[in-house]
């Protein structure tokens, strides 16, 4: 069974960074691609950011340029580098497994969740 814990979120001035970390429990972290998602109070959750087991990278408009994922496959990690944040970051951040061959931006591609971290930028 694949569990994901995410970390590292909390609250910064706008203009701050912060770095979020999801780590893969279970078996096959490599076969999957990994994403990023947010969900601001009101909204339905929205893809960030996605990064496939060859380290291929997709990023939404919104963040493309302050935002940048990685994964360490030795470790079972995902991460989340975010800088330049603004208030309009602020948000539930949720890690996400899924497999490659489905569209990487649909909340529907991803099989696993984790439970979310809170971000939050104040202005």
């Amino acid at each position: 069974q694949v569990q994901l814990v995410e970390s590292g979120g909390g609250s910064v001035p706008a203009g701050g960074s912060l770095r979020l970390s999801c780590v893969f429990s279970g078996r096959g972290f490599n076969a999957y691609r990994m994403a990023w998602f947010r969900q601001a109070p009101g909204t339905e959750r929205a893809f960030v950011t996605a990064i496939t087991s060859g380290e291929m990278t997709y990023y939404s408009d919104s963040v493309k340029g302050r935002f940048t994922i990685s994964r360490d496959n030795a470790k079972n990690t995902v991460f989340l580098q975010m800088n330049s944040l603004r208030s309009e970051d602020t948000a539930v951040y949720y890690c996400a497994a899924g497999p490659h061959h489905l569209v990487y931006s649909l909340r529907t591609s991803y099989n696993y969740w984790g439970q979310g971290t809170q971000v939050t930028v104040s202005s």
